[in-house]
């Protein structure tokens, strides 16, 4: 096997004295892992930082074998995460759920726009946003999406205002008001592609990807739910 790809660090682990072991989420391939040998030194030591965008020349003699990586940097993202503690929370919790959710060597396809917008706009005030976009399309591409069509009681597509934790299903205003404080807010501002929610919208957002994930992923699959993944909402300090 032998190919060429593009992607963002997302895991490293020290392997012998001087090389690693490195994962990170590529459009082409997926979740790729693969060894870097003898890469450990001063000089290098930059290239290999979580959220780094690098270009990697993957190959291995034998299909079962670990890959083996020529690694190249094409930007260094992860100082844009540096001493802004909400931002190392995101990117901790992008990385686990990457690490945790993903295929190893498949086509991500549209879902990695999502993930690459994360990086692209990390300068931007708004940048919490984009990391929710990231979160919710995860569900879809996992295949545990929401239903968010149609009312779950009434089949009516208008007024739409709730989520439903047990369904997954949205519900109407109407249907929805008495129960509302179990209910979470329909993600408005998800499905009109509006990159500036509030921080109430924002919260809940991210409180319903985190229930979904746990609930149809993690949970299905015998899997523990990340630590960073959990603690997110409370780092972030956003007002639900």
């Amino acid at each position: 096997m032998k190919f060429t790809d593009c992607g963002h660090i997302i895991n490293l682990r020290k392997h012998a004295e001087n090389s690693l072991i490195l994962t990170l989420i590529s459009k082409e391939h997926g979740k790729v892992t693969g060894y870097v040998g003898n890469c450990l030194h001063k000089k290098n030591l930059g290239i290999y930082q979580l959220g780094n965008k690098v270009k990697i020349d993957a190959y291995s003699r034998v299909d079962d074998n670990m890959l083996s990586f020529r690694v190249e940097l094409i930007s260094p993202d992860a100082v844009n995460f540096l001493n802004d503690y909400k931002k190392i929370s995101a990117l901790a919790a992008f990385s686990s759920l990457c690490n945790s959710c993903l295929p190893e060597l498949e086509n991500l396809e549209d879902f990695y726009f999502y993930a690459e917008n994360f990086f692209n706009h990390i300068h931007e005030d708004n940048w919490i946003a984009y990391y929710s976009f990231y979160e919710f399309y995860l569900l879809e591409y996992l295949g545990v999406g929401l239903d968010l069509s149609e009312c779950a009681v009434t089949k009516s597509t208008q007024n739409l205002a709730y989520v439903s934790p047990k369904s997954g299903k949205a519900v109407c205003r109407e249907a929805g008001e008495p129960y509302k404080e179990k209910l979470f807010l329909y993600p408005h501002f998800i499905m009109n592609k509006n990159t500036r929610p509030n921080e109430r919208e924002l919260a809940d957002l991210l409180a319903m990807t985190g229930f979904f994930l746990q609930k149809n992923f993690f949970a299905d699959n015998g899997l523990k739910f990340p630590e960073n993944r959990a603690n997110l909402l409370e780092n972030l300090d956003l007002n639900r």
